[in-house]
């Protein structure tokens, strides 16, 4: 199974027309969104596209096929607007026999990983607006960066899950970074 793993679209109506585009693009059979849908924050700029109404209405064209989390700019008002869950702080998906956990990144972090966490298990997180694959303690720490709101003069990113490991993308479709699980 392929995931394409976006975080941090923040009402940007480019960056949900960029998951639809990259859904449709990469084949993925599922989309994870990581939290922080429709919100700027009060910490970022208002996105040049700010849109949050047309953001939603754009991802919800994928709802189907959504498995989203919580972010810490996300409230039962976004949920009303958006026709997927998206009010959980974690899940727990199996896949090719490791565990995934996958979270915003505002409470549970690479710091303070999850205890049922084991080596070769993932912990996939978004808040931060980094691209991340690296492995700390045998457990894959994994990170796609924002699609809206890069930092540390990073470009805007997304990522793919699949058997394999994670790649990250940039928008444009080059290799930022990479992490294979047989490492």
């Amino acid at each position: 199974m392929k995931f394409l793993v976006v975080s941090d679209i923040h009402g940007s109506l480019q960056g949900a027309k960029q998951c639809e585009c990259l859904f449709q693009q990469c084949k993925a059979d599922r989309l994870i969104l990581l939290g922080d849908y429709l919100y700027h924050g009060p910490r970022n700029p208002l996105p040049q596209d700010y849109d949050p109404k047309q953001a939603a209405a754009c991802l919800n064209t994928l709802s189907p096929s959504i498995l989203g989390v919580r972010g810490n700019c996300d409230s039962e008002v976004d949920q009303m607007m958006l026709e997927f869950s998206m009010m959980e702080d974690h899940l727990i998906l199996v896949h090719e026999g490791r565990l995934i956990y996958a979270t915003h990144g505002h409470r549970s972090t690479p710091e303070m990983l999850p205890s049922l966490l084991h080596e070769g298990d993932v912990f996939l997180y978004g808040h931060v607006h980094l691209p991340i694959a690296e492995k700390k303690d045998g457990r894959f720490i994994l990170n796609p960066g924002s699609i809206t709101f890069p930092k540390q003069n990073n470009p805007q990113s997304y990522g793919i899950l699949d058997e394999q490991g994670f790649t990250i993308y940039t928008l444009k479709h080059q290799v930022l970074k990479q992490i294979l699980f047989s490492e």
